[in-house]
């Protein structure tokens, strides 16, 4: 009797196996790989009424198959259709370039109780940030030699959220040594960095002019950048002047002095007698210098000015915390707020605003530099020891549109400055625009809305509180990150699985 019922079961139970693999082979496209995409389709468009193109803002729609963009239609060309595959209508959310910040410090390895991969990258795609490229320093050790690579390199597999590069140190032990800069550059970095000044970091020690020119003559071969710290101490704190005592050391305006505006000059007018060997036909003609962080709007910048005038192979960037913030709002004690080259004055802002918008400073990134609470000193408010860094990096894109506005800042603006020139700068022009061929990284934002950074916000970072962002009011809420075509963030949820790649140059 059970052999026969067997034997009259095996039709059916063939049939519907049969109809299992038929619909798994169908729909094979719609399962996601690894939990990398909260979207189970690897063939669908986006559409819109406000995607940023490299040709303007458009109203269009957006196809997206296996990672990339392979076709983009305006509203007035045929519309995709369903049997084209799945279309998700944005309306009037603005589509644009997942963003790029070339100048992060996420910690990983040895101080992930700063941050680290799973956090930073958790935060970076909650705030449009497609790619990242990590600092070689507050990691441990210092990212400086192959090996040093390697780690960081084992350290963000399978923990990273979005695609991070990595940049290489510039240090006096390995400035003159060949063999170990070719080594660390053929591993993969994507550029070298240097500061001129004490870093605050003991295995990353400062380079001056001469290691810098060692630097830039190796890296024109490899057609890659350096970027420096551009401040050189001119005057030892004891010289300036200032009182012993908490209420000397908890006033911004002290900590203000100590970081004077001839730093930087003094730093990039060193750095520029090296840059003219970087036009065409010098001596490190391929290499390219970049200069970090900028908060110097009068003297530094006209000397900037003037080497790109004389042809010099020189970009420079700034940060948002000088575009949003000056030294006269910043309260005694509240060290959130501490980052070197220091927040200067209203005025200076407002020329930062003018040489962004005129296209003399190149691009923007966030320079996140968190820390532990304690290192702040919050409680003490102690400027002059307190850790100097801006934590920032999940709110880049509120701040820069919500501060803009004034200005009259446009969406294709904040696409070049956040995507197409630091994807030039990281050798990376398959990201940064959304065009043909590229790959399909986007952020969907709605600029109109309004929200407060308090504590019912959902933040990431290890360590918001330390933020200068915190109980701020912004506009431009981010609703859906895709990087490489999968949907790793949307409306507070990521992504099951860490699918970013690391990106190695070649």
């Amino acid at each position: 009797m059970d052999n026969l019922l067997q034997w009259r079961l095996f039709p059916l139970l063939t049939l519907l196996a049969s109809l299992v693999v038929f619909f798994y082979v169908q729909n094979r496209s719609k399962l996601p790989e690894k939990s990398c995409s909260l979207l189970p389709y690897q063939h669908y468009w986006i559409a819109s009424k406000r995607i940023v193109t490299p040709q303007g803002v458009i109203s269009g729609a957006v196809e997206i198959q296996a990672g990339k963009i392979v076709s983009i239609v305006k509203e007035d060309q045929k519309r995709p259709s369903s049997k084209l595959g799945h279309v998700i209508d944005y309306g009037e959310a603005v589509v644009m370039p997942g963003l790029i910040d070339v100048h992060v410090h996420l910690d990983d390895p040895g101080r992930t109780e700063w941050e680290g991969f799973p956090s930073g990258t958790k935060a970076a795609a909650a705030g449009g940030i497609t790619t990242l490229v990590d600092m070689p320093l507050n990691n441990f050790p210092s990212t400086v030699s192959r090996e040093t690579f390697e780690l960081k390199i084992q350290s963000a597999k399978e923990r990273i959220y979005v695609d991070v590069g990595f940049w290489g140190g510039l240090v006096p032990e390995n400035a003159f040594n060949k063999s170990a800069l070719e080594d660390l550059l053929n591993a993969g970095v994507l550029g070298l960095k240097s500061f001129m000044c004490p870093s605050g970091i003991s295995d990353f020690p400062m380079t001056n002019t001469s290691h810098i020119k060692e630097g830039l003559s190796l890296l024109a071969k490899y057609r890659r950048p350096l970027l420096v710290h551009a401040e050189i101490e001119q005057d030892p704190i004891s010289n300036l002047g200032l009182e012993d005592g908490d209420d000397d050391a908890r006033s911004y305006s002290t900590y203000l002095k100590t970081r004077p505006p001839s730093w930087e000059e003094a730093a990039i007018r060193e750095l520029l007698t090296v840059t003219k060997d970087t036009r065409i036909g010098g001596s490190a003609a391929g290499a390219h210098l970049h200069i970090v962080h900028l908060s110097d709007s009068s003297s530094s910048l006209n000397l900037i000015k003037e080497a790109k005038n004389g042809g010099d192979s020189v970009t420079v960037e700034t940060c948002p915390h000088y575009l949003a913030f000056s030294a006269e709002e910043i309260q005694d004690g509240d060290t959130r707020f501490k980052c070197s080259p220091p927040i200067r004055d209203a005025a200076n802002k407002e020329k930062l605003w003018d040489a962004l918008l005129e296209g003399h400073i190149d691009m923007l990134s966030s320079d996140h530099s968190p820390t532990l609470p304690e290192l702040k000193l919050l409680d003490d408010g102690d400027f002059l020891r307190a850790w100097g860094g801006i934590s920032s990096l999940q709110f880049i894109l509120p701040v820069t549109w919500s501060y803009g506005k004034k200005y009259g800042v446009t969406l294709e603006q904040l696409a070049s400055w956040w995507g197409e020139r630091p994807a030039k700068l990281a050798g990376q022009e398959s990201k940064g625009s959304i065009a043909v061929g590229n790959l399909a990284d986007v952020v969907v934002w709605e600029p109109e809305v309004e929200f407060d950074l308090d504590n019912d916000y959902p933040v990431y970072l290890k360590h918001p509180g330390i933020s200068a962002y915190m109980g701020r009011k912004l506009y431009g809420k981010v609703s859906a990150t895709f990087v490489r075509g999968n949907l790793v963030y949307e409306e507070g949820k990521h992504a099951s699985a860490a699918c970013g790649v690391p990106i190695l140059a070649k």
